[in-house]
């Protein structure tokens, strides 16, 4: 007898919108394009739902970069909404910081807000987010 996994066909998984703010298209731009304020560490979890959001402002982003020091598990590749993006680590960079890649537009910086911060806490980035504008 013979087993066959289907490893294509996966259960839907709605996913939460994203907690995002972008900075407006001034001279700062560039510096620290926005704040991204995650539910989890999880970056398999995150992911998805940050690249969606931002797929539809910057277009299709392809790599993503953190610093391990705030992710306890770094995926190489995580599946977003048919294609993969794929994900590294450098210790180098700014552990408060994601770095987001695409082939159409370049790279963007984000602040990210750590996910066991308080709503409303009044840090930096607003405590509170919402979709991409």
């Amino acid at each position: 007898m013979t087993t066959t996994l289907d490893r294509v066909a996966q259960p839907a998984v709605a996913l939460r919108p994203a907690r995002l703010s972008l900075t407006p298209k001034t001279a700062l731009a560039g510096r620290l394009d926005g704040a991204w304020w995650p539910y989890s560490r999880d970056l398999e979890a995150e992911l998805p739902a940050l690249a969606a959001t931002l797929d539809e402002t910057w277009g299709r982003i392809t790599r993503v970069s953190v610093n391990p020091s705030r992710w306890p598990v770094i995926p190489r590749k995580v599946a977003v909404a048919g294609h993969l993006l794929h994900v590294g680590w450098f210790t180098e960079q700014d552990p408060d910081k994601l770095i987001l890649l695409s082939y159409t537009v370049g790279r963007w910086d984000l602040l990210v807000i750590p996910p066991e911060t308080e709503p409303g806490g009044g840090g930096r980035g607003g405590g509170g987010g919402g979709r991409a504008r």
